[in-house]
């Protein structure tokens, strides 16, 4: 059986979204995340995908994202905040992931080459048009990046977040969001991808992509 989960965008563009308010708010994002099933109806609360075309290639010119699935930063919504100290370390992720999922009572995640090229490939495309979205450029949806990754998944799920400065803050977010939170602790997920891309000239600055999965 092959599972898309639900997506889980965490937007923090406003008060609603950030949980926050006033000087407090901050402009972030989080993105739901499908799991659903190829073929089979999607869960309740989840969004199905079906697999693009295998042509179609990533920021393409022609802007293919579904009209109303992503946002933007206002102008200048985060220049205040420093990232010049903002990096990734993959093993300190994954480290800080499966011990949330421990004390859950749940299997730890591996790494998968994979995965972390769908991830990456999200963020860079999120970079390149400077917005927050589960689907990308060229209306691919995560389902879609992971089978262009040679990933042969029978669960795919996705969490994304912008404007964060570390992971630790990210995951933070991710954890209080009730469909974030969901995706962390996916019981039969096996493996995570993960990666950040940073874009000082942007207005979200920081692009996260999260991916966990399971092998058919």
């Amino acid at each position: 059986m092959l599972r898309v989960i639900s997506m889980t965008m965490l937007c923090v563009l406003t008060a609603a979204c950030s949980g926050g308010g006033g000087a407090q708010q901050t402009v972030m994002g989080y993105a739901d995340t499908p799991v659903a099933t190829q073929g089979l109806p999607a869960e309740s609360g989840s969004t199905g995908y079906s697999s693009s075309s295998k042509n179609t290639k990533l920021a393409a010119r022609s802007d293919a994202a579904p009209e109303g699935s992503w946002k933007r930063a206002p102008a200048g919504a985060l220049a205040d905040r420093n990232y010049s100290e903002t990096t990734l370390d993959t093993r300190t992720a994954l480290k800080l992931i499966n011990g949330y999922r421990r004390e859950k009572g749940l299997k730890p995640l591996k790494l998968h080459p994979k995965l972390i090229r769908a991830a990456k490939a999200h963020s860079t495309d999120l970079a390149k048009w400077d917005r927050i979205s589960h689907y990308g450029s060229d209306g691919a949806n995560p389902w879609d990046r992971v089978k262009r990754a040679g990933y042969q998944a029978r669960l795919a799920a996705e969490n994304v977040g912008t404007g964060q400065a570390s992971f630790k803050e990210v995951l933070g977010g991710w954890k209080e969001s009730e469909g974030h939170n969901k995706n962390l602790l996916l019981p039969d997920a096996e493996h995570m991808g993960i990666a950040l891309v940073r874009r000082p000239k942007t207005e979200f600055k920081t692009f996260w992509t999260l991916v966990l999965g399971s092998q058919i």
